[in-house]
């Protein structure tokens, strides 16, 4: 009987220090308080094109170039960027973005890829969104 005594104490003890374990809030980036909607319209435009990348969808990243960005690289080149070997495992992390000037955005990107039977390779860059029309965004340059 003692045994089931002290496991119970144990395990109620164990619970209440779980419940009362703090929760660290995510740290607020600089320009936090001057976050608006065309950041956050813009933040929106590079997380679908960068997941059109990392799911090798092809007709959705074009569809969200601009004919500038489109007229930087070859057809072949962006073929490729969105449709590498059918077995790349792809990831991408994005950071806070800055103004360059109004209806203007630059995020800072790392792509990741492990081409088969190869080591994992990381590419840092950036990546522009623009405002192309009152609520219209697009990618302007490619990371």
């Amino acid at each position: 009987m003692r045994i089931y005594l002290l496991t119970f104490i144990f395990l109620l003890g164990s619970i209440q220090a779980f419940a009362k374990k703090k929760v660290t809030p995510l740290p607020t980036p600089p320009s936090a308080t001057k976050t608006d909607s065309t950041y956050v319209s813009a933040l929106a435009v590079a997380n679908r094109f960068l997941q059109a990348w990392q799911t090798q969808d092809h007709e959705s990243g074009l569809m969200m170039l601009t004919d500038n960005a489109k007229g930087q690289t070859s057809i072949d080149h962006l073929e490729k960027y969105f449709s590498p070997d059918a077995n790349t495992p792809r990831a991408y992390q994005i950071a806070h973005g800055k103004k360059l000037k109004t209806g203007r955005y630059t995020f800072p990107v790392a792509l990741l890829e492990i081409k088969t039977g190869g080591a994992p390779r990381t590419r840092n860059s950036q990546l522009i969104v623009i405002q192309t029309g009152k609520d219209d965004w697009a990618v302007d340059k490619l990371p």
